[in-house]
């Protein structure tokens, strides 16, 4: 039993001092050499093996690639209003209340007309699944996804990203310019209206024939012969 104790010991003592050797070793390593903030696109990424790696965030990020899903953004100038982005967002997360216009109010960058007004364009990117449909069907390309990937914050409500830049009062005058053009586009419609509705009664007055000369003669007829009534024989 004594020999087996001190072959515990001796075991213990020398797995101690090859995990303290090693982890030397390592200590070594990483105070000689610093590595670079490497991209997991670059070709080296996986042959960097040896040397000190933790990076001291939020001083030191590693960059992102070009094409990863991250925050999303959107150029209102170059915005036309469509909703398909809304429409395709399968968690709901983008609220568009569109304005219409009396006329064409701009053009995109692509050339293509502005027409609706963006009274609210709300992301929430709390509920945002980064799955990028909504810049595919995006028609002016105007919906992006930034490199931006820190978006922490201690509210829930920080996270819903406006960008709408109208004010209550543009918001207003605008719908109430739009309900007005409207108004005047019904009275318009209904004032041609009565316009064609007396034109036709007056065309129709006048081809009507004022003498009794100018009507049409009615040839007579023969007259009917009734069928005669069928009257049974008595026997």
């Amino acid at each position: 039993m004594q020999y087996l104790y001190f072959q515990r010991v001796q075991y213990t003592i020398r797995t101690l001092w090859a995990g303290a050797a090693l982890t030397l070793q390592h200590f070594k390593k990483s105070v000689v050499r610093r590595n670079n903030a490497v991209s997991v696109m670059d070709n080296q990424y996986f042959a960097v093996s040896e040397g000190l790696v933790t990076l001291q965030y939020p001083h030191e990020k590693l960059p992102v690639p070009d094409a990863g899903r991250y925050q999303l953004h959107n150029e209102m100038a170059d915005c036309i209003v469509c909703d398909k982005c809304a429409k395709i967002c399968p968690v709901n997360c983008i609220d568009i209340e569109p304005i219409k216009a009396t006329e064409q109010i701009g053009t995109t960058s692509d050339g293509s007309p502005i027409r609706l007004y963006a009274a609210k364009f709300d992301i929430d990117m709390a509920k945002c699944c980064f799955c990028g449909l909504c810049t595919t069907v995006c028609p002016t390309e105007c919906l992006t996804m930034t490199p931006l990937y820190d978006v922490s914050t201690y509210s829930l409500e920080e996270m819903n990203f406006k960008f709408s830049e109208m004010t209550t009062q543009e918001i207003t005058e605008k719908k109430q310019a739009y309900e007005d053009h409207q108004a005047k586009k019904a009275a318009e419609k209904e004032i041609l209206e009565v316009s064609i509705t007396k034109s036709k009664a007056e065309e129709q007055k006048n081809n009507q024939p004022n003498n009794q000369d100018d009507k049409q003669v009615v040839t007579p007829t023969t007259p009917h012969q009734p069928r005669p009534v069928f009257k049974p024989k008595m026997k």
